[in-house]
């Protein structure tokens, strides 16, 4: 289908952005890859009367790594994290990720700060942020302010970014120990049906602390305090491993759809996230 009529507009700078927003409101959005937002407006599921595209904003580019510090931004694209050799070595799981988002055609196009922003259950970038701590980094007409990841999601489509605000950049802490991003998907190119994103820091041959975070298992990511806990001081063991899962399953929430039945999707929800922290596990 053709989408309806709409103004394009592809400002030099962030402050050209916000001053469109401002201007149009809500009849306003801006255009990061297009992967989720140019289908929908082909669909007419969303008219969009003003397109923002953001693709020659420099400032939304680039990925910085100071120290500990890992700030990636709003423009930077999934194949640029596969292939940036400083990222890969200090957060090697963005890379593990990346790798299973979609196709290589997608991942040229599609950026992080796209997938993170507009709050769809189904991208990866969400959970994987909660997992590492991430924090998000959004500018608005009254300024810049800082959001949680882990804080960001408020339901499907919705998140903490009001519409005169835009992501700027994510910024969090290179992890440390082991890692692993595992999905199960129907073919490529598919949304998950379940992914799991770990990470493990081992210590005196012992869990010293866990992060994990699932995808699509709710109507936002799901970043599981409950499961980390019960890793602490372990050595992964098979009853450990048991109750991780248990307190993850605990956690989601998932829905029926064509992807199989809820007692499905818990199903492999505890088969991919035993994986993970296995995985992670040996890695560490």
């Amino acid at each position: 289908m053709i989408p309806a009529a709409f103004d394009y507009y592809r400002p030099k700078d962030v402050e050209g952005v916000i001053a469109l927003l401002q201007e149009h409101g809500d009849d306003a959005r801006v255009l990061a890859g297009g992967h989720s937002l140019i289908p929908m407006m082909k669909l007419r599921m969303a008219e969009v009367p003003h397109l923002i595209d953001l693709q020659d904003i420099a400032a939304l580019k680039g990925i910085t790594i100071d120290q500990d510090t890992i700030t990636i931004g709003a423009m930077v694209s999934q194949h640029e994290l596969i292939n940036h050799d400083g990222l890969s070595a200090a957060a090697p799981i963005l890379r593990e990720a990346a790798l299973q988002i979609a196709d290589p055609q997608v991942r040229y196009m599609g950026t992080v700060g796209g997938n993170i922003a507009n709050g769809d259950p189904g991208n990866d970038m969400p959970g994987l942020m909660q997992c590492l701590d991430a924090q998000i980094n959004l500018l608005g007409p009254d300024g810049s302010r800082t959001v949680a990841a882990r804080d960001y999601y408020e339901a499907a489509y919705m998140t903490d970014r009001e519409d005169d605000e835009i992501l700027i950049s994510v910024v969090f802490t290179a992890p440390v120990g082991g890692f692993a991003y595992e999905k199960q998907k129907r073919k490529i190119g598919d949304y998950a049906t379940a992914a799991a994103a770990v990470q493990i820091a081992k210590v005196d041959g012992k869990v010293a602390s866990a992060s994990i975070a699932m995808t699509n298992l709710s109507d936002v990511p799901v970043w599981s305090q409950g499961a980390a806990d019960e890793l602490a001081g372990s050595v992964c063991e098979t009853a450990t491993l048991k109750a991780a899962v248990a307190a993850m399953l605990g956690d989601i929430d998932p829905t029926e759809d064509n992807r199989g039945p809820v007692a499905f999707k818990r199903h492999v929800a505890g088969i991919i996230l035993t994986r993970a922290i296995t995985r992670a596990w040996d890695r560490a």
